[in-house]
């Protein structure tokens, strides 16, 4: 008999999204159709260099040569999914540029932009989303992209108030970051704990928003962002988004092949209890008035303002929020920083193509 693994229990709870561009991966080592693929500018950079991917890089360089780098960074992005076409069953995840975090009308340019070559691409709408940062300007954007019929997804978000003002954007999904880019970096601050639903320091969070999702939903009759969460660093913490009530889990390719090798009965995973999405297990409904990450200082209470307007003027009062928040607004600096370095790595290895044609 075969045996059962934490991910065939997974599996059955909740949508497993794979994060990377890699097509080998999806042809040869995944025993299973991923719902989603996700991407952000490293895992774009590191197929785009890859040499499986040579003839493709150079053919969409000499095809674009006179359209600029950012036009056939788009176009190879766009080409690296559509070489999955047939390979996932949901959409297509590309990022706009972390240099237009903060700059409303460049966010929706390369949204669009990212569109169109989706368009050619024969990828229709309903199979790729395009992810933002969840600032107030990119946001705005995502408000704009959704009258076009263009579907966004928040990201580098860290915060309830982003979770809301990304509800208030129409944001198809949200994928708050487990861990934090300093946990990765630096595994002593990790908090690697036995049971993450329970003790990580972001779960509580994550009930916190999916509570005001429940109320919003009550409140104003509109579909919530579903919770796509990313950034795990070993299978616990995979494990764990079906009992917090997350929609869909982002999973690296390390920890899926983790998840694959660890069998039920000789490694039995983390405590679980019965959960739906958008609904936490019972066992974790104290979390929604603690917040661990909040620091020194923290008056111990939990403020779920679902009625500020988090996008006017710009998302100023989002704005605030980040700042008031130190972790966020580490987080989010950090996330956009990262991505800033491996676009540049992208355009440098572009114009160097240039240079060659």
């Amino acid at each position: 008999m075969a045996k059962t693994t934490w991910f065939d229990v997974l599996q059955q709870h909740i949508k497993i999204d794979i994060d990377c561009l890699d097509t080998a991966e999806t042809k040869v080592l995944l025993p299973f159709v991923p719902f989603d693929q996700t991407s952000n500018q490293r895992l774009v950079y590191v197929q785009m260099v890859d040499p499986e991917n040579r003839d493709l890089f150079l053919r969409t360089v000499k095809e674009r040569k006179d359209d600029g780098w950012q036009s056939i960074l788009d176009c190879m992005s766009v080409r690296l999914c559509a070489l999955n076409k047939d390979k996932i069953q949901g959409r297509f995840l590309l990022q706009t540029s972390p240099f237009a975090a903060y700059d409303e009308a460049r966010t929706l340019a390369h949204a669009r932009s990212y569109a169109r070559e989706f368009a050619a691409a024969g990828i229709s709408p309903g199979h790729f989303c395009i992810k933002i940062p969840s600032t107030g300007p990119a946001l705005n954007a995502g408000r704009t992209l959704l009258k076009e019929g263009i579907r966004t997804l928040g990201t580098s978000l860290f915060s309830v108030p982003q979770a809301i003002a990304a509800s208030q954007a129409g944001c198809l999904s949200i994928s708050p970051y487990y861990n934090f880019s300093w946990y990765h970096a630096d595994r002593t601050q990790w908090p690697d704990v036995q049971d993450p639903a329970l003790q990580h320091p972001m779960s509580p969070r994550i009930v916190q928003i999916l509570r005001a999702y429940k109320t919003l939903d009550e409140t104003t009759g509109q579909p919530q962002p579903m919770l796509k969460m990313a950034s795990f660093l070993s299978a616990r913490e995979a494990m764990a988004m079906a009992e917090l009530g997350c929609a869909h889990a982002t999973i690296p390719e390390n920890i899926l092949a983790e998840l694959m090798a660890l069998d039920v009965e000789t490694n039995p995973p983390p405590p679980y209890e019965s959960a739906a999405p958008g609904v936490p297990a019972a066992r974790l409904a104290h979390l929604v008035v603690t917040d661990p990450l909040a620091g020194e200082g923290w008056d111990g209470k939990v403020a779920v303002a679902v009625d500020v307007d988090y996008l006017a003027d710009g998302g100023e009062a989002l704005q605030q929020a980040i700042e008031a928040d130190p972790m966020t607004k580490r987080g989010l600096k950090e996330a956009l920083e990262m991505f800033k370095e491996c676009e540049l790595q992208s355009r440098a290895a572009i114009e160097e193509a240039l240079k060659q044609i």
